[in-house]
């Protein structure tokens, strides 16, 4: 339901048409990375079956993962009141799947509510981690029996033993990025065989590394040198950017994947350090930016304000960012993410626009412009992409009794990896504005405004 009295403060008047021409004054702006991990909410688990008892385990353990990946820290599965809220798991989904795999290798994919968990780990006093990450440039150096490799994108070059080493080093960080949603790329296998590039990261030399850096896309750069130390794996890295400088900090383990989950577990924990947001912060009343292009003039600014204004799940609405015919709009709303999307599907005017994942080390524009953050469909699961690639695949509606969808699930429902569950997409931000959109909690939701007859008056629309 609608809170008329939240909203008469951003109803048409001069100080709105002033705040907007204020925006316009300074929409001059240069780019700041930022990317909008989707997918966080969304957790894969392995799980023995489809009682009612087996499923139980399986959306506690599904909704461990996601607390993690959403507080930023392991330890919130330690706090006082978590037991409970893993109990009920299954009040905060939105949908799952039950997928049976033909070996017996069983396995629950499922969606939880973003509001739901975000204000589930308030109640617990636990700090939430937006959608909006920093996204780490990872230089990978890993030396074995006196040979160096850097670790670098996947290639279509599978020869060669620093390739075969390259490979596994990639996917335990793809699979550690994936389990914390923490946002990360490795550098162009075409930096590969650059010895001298790989002798500066070896040493932790910045200024070569920051020039090959400067057109990949990222926002922090970690110089990681990996080595084996007494019959474990060593790892030793620095940051540079972001005020994340300091000096060298390491980590042990026995395997590669463990090494890799001991990086990325050091690193979520530090941004989420910085970025989380306070419990007492959440609120009731969450906020969205829903960027709109195509917007050319302040009527079509009023026309926006006063539609979205009248949508039911909607709290408050006010303009935050305009650069050229790009809008953005700060919108406080109740229920889940999910409902009001559903509202402004209903307005043909609102053309929802498929975000586009960022490639992994993906160059920067020649001009210095940032780059496109909604323009083409994200590319099918299985092509290359940042550490985490493609975009969400459906999964059924969640019904009244899980366990009655799961028996009713497929036989043999093929289980994808859990990495088509994420996509990264380019949030346009400037430098005052990076802070702000890291402190940000819900996922950028993008359309293009498109002027075209609706459906009744905008007042009812």
């Amino acid at each position: 339901m609608s809170v008329t009295g939240a909203k008469s403060a951003f109803r048409s008047g001069p100080v709105k048409w002033m705040a907007l021409l204020g925006l316009l004054i300074a929409s001059l702006w240069m780019p700041a990375s930022a990317v909008t991990v989707s997918g966080l909410y969304s957790v894969e688990v392995p799980v023995a079956g489809s009682s009612p008892n087996e499923l139980a385990v399986g959306y506690a353990d599904g909704l461990a993962r996601v607390f993690v990946r959403v507080s930023g820290s392991r330890d919130v599965l330690e706090r006082e009141g978590v037991e409970p809220l893993l109990a009920d798991a299954e009040s905060l989904l939105l949908s799952y799947q039950y997928l049976r795999g033909e070996s017996g290798d069983n396995r629950l994919r499922m969606a939880f509510g973003a509001v739901g968990v975000n204000r589930a780990l308030a109640s617990i006093n636990a700090p939430v981690w937006g959608a909006n990450r920093p996204l780490t440039l990872a230089w990978v150096a890993v030396e074995d029996r006196g040979t160096r490799t850097l670790i670098t994108e996947r290639s279509d070059d599978a020869g060669g033993v620093g390739q075969q080493v390259s490979a596994v080093w990639q996917r335990a960080f793809d699979q550690a990025a994936r389990d914390r949603g923490l946002p990360m790329a490795l550098p162009p296998a075409r930096y590969a065989g650059d010895r001298e590039l790989l002798s500066d990261l070896w040493g932790q030399f910045v200024n070569r590394l920051r020039g090959a850096s400067d057109r990949i896309e990222h926002d922090v750069m970690a110089l990681v040198r990996v080595n084996r130390s007494g019959g474990q794996w060593r790892a030793g890295w620095v940051f540079e950017g972001m005020a994340m400088d300091g000096g060298e900090e390491s980590v042990t383990a026995q395997t590669p994947e463990a090494l890799a989950q001991m990086v990325v577990n050091r690193w979520a924990e530090r941004y989420a350090n910085r970025y989380a947001v306070a419990a007492g912060e959440v609120g009731e009343s969450p906020q969205v930016d829903i960027v709109l292009r195509g917007v050319s003039s302040l009527e079509d600014y009023g026309t926006i304000s006063r539609v979205l204004e009248g949508l039911t799940p909607v709290v408050s609405v006010g303009a935050s960012r305009v650069k050229g015919e790009q809008l953005t709009m700060r919108v406080a709303f109740s229920g889940e993410l999910d409902q009001l999307k559903e509202y402004i599907a209903l307005d043909p005017r609102f053309v929802e626009l498929e975000s586009k994942p960022v490639e992994q080390a993906r160059t920067r524009p020649e001009s210095g412009s940032s780059l496109e953050s909604a323009s083409e469909p994200a590319p099918e699961a299985g092509t290359d992409g940042a550490v985490a690639t493609a975009a969400a695949t459906p999964v059924e509606n969640a019904p009244e009794s899980a366990a009655e969808s799961a028996a009713d699930a497929g036989e043999s429902a093929p289980a994808d990896e859990e990495s088509s569950m994420f996509s990264y997409q380019p949030v346009q931000v400037d430098e005052q504005e990076a802070e702000q959109a890291f402190e940000s909690l819900y996922q950028v939701l993008y359309y293009r405004w498109q002027t075209a007859p609706a459906i009744g008056d905008d007042e009812g629309a």
